[in-house]
């Protein structure tokens, strides 16, 4: 039995998550602002919600104290916000709110970093327990995105999970950095790839792939150290 903890699992890649990763009779804890409809879904997973707004700087100790006698053997980052107008034809860095850009920082960085302190206990507690930063190609050198808060957000995840393997090595807890292109989160897990393939044609990437990529590197054994992937779309321009 696994104990996951997903972030930002209310619905897109989070909720594939939790659709595809565990088996019947593990327990996996949502962390989102709003209620997942997949509560909802009756299966053999056992689902709890910890409602937290990662923008507010107690959120951290809220989710911790939520999960405070649980063993996690999985936990998922996959939280992250960008500008918005970003990823749009007139997206102009230079009109960015200050406020936002720091929003953006403090979402896709920060609070990773306190969610992530506070649940080492937990993740200590594991036999085998492994932790997964979701990034994006945004945050690789050689790309053409604008987005500057946004990337800079992204190169900074790769730095945290850098760091935090080297500090987490001696309990063999692994690190792993996925750096995907653009996901067709529009698309349900259920719908199967065969629609994403012939409605992106290469262009985006299943949510299954990123799904099967992650459940591979949790099987493996604590003798294996994955440090990072990237993960662009065949097709991808940016990449």
């Amino acid at each position: 039995m696994k104990n996951f903890i997903i972030f930002g699992a209310s619905k897109g890649l989070g909720e594939a998550f939790v659709k595809g990763l565990p088996e019947k009779g593990d327990r996996v804890w949502i962390v989102s602002r709003t209620r997942p409809h997949i509560l909802d879904v009756e299966d053999d997973i056992q689902k709890y919600w910890i409602e937290a707004d990662l923008a507010k700087s107690d959120a951290s100790d809220l989710i911790a104290n939520a999960a405070h006698d649980i063993t996690i053997d999985v936990l998922i980052y996959n939280v992250g916000i960008w500008e918005s107008k970003g990823f749009r034809e007139d997206y102009d860095f230079e009109q960015d709110d200050p406020a936002e850009i720091a929003n953006i920082i403090n979402i896709n960085v920060t609070s990773a970093i306190t969610c992530i302190q506070n649940l080492l206990p937990n993740l200590k507690q594991s036999d085998n327990a492994k932790i997964f930063l979701i990034g994006s190609t945004a945050g690789l050198e050689h790309n053409d995105f604008t987005q500057v808060s946004f990337a800079a957000s992204k190169f900074g995840l790769r730095g945290v999970g850098n760091a935090l393997r080297e500090h987490v090595k001696q309990y063999q807890i692994g690190v792993t950095c996925i750096n995907p292109g653009e996901i067709a989160t529009q698309i349900p897990l259920e719908d199967g790839v065969e629609k994403v393939l012939a409605t992106h044609k290469g262009t985006q990437i299943p949510l299954q792939d990123i799904v099967s990529l992650v459940k591979c590197v949790m099987n493996l054994s604590k003798a294996s150290c994955v440090k990072e992937i990237n993960m662009p779309a065949m097709l991808d321009t940016n990449a």
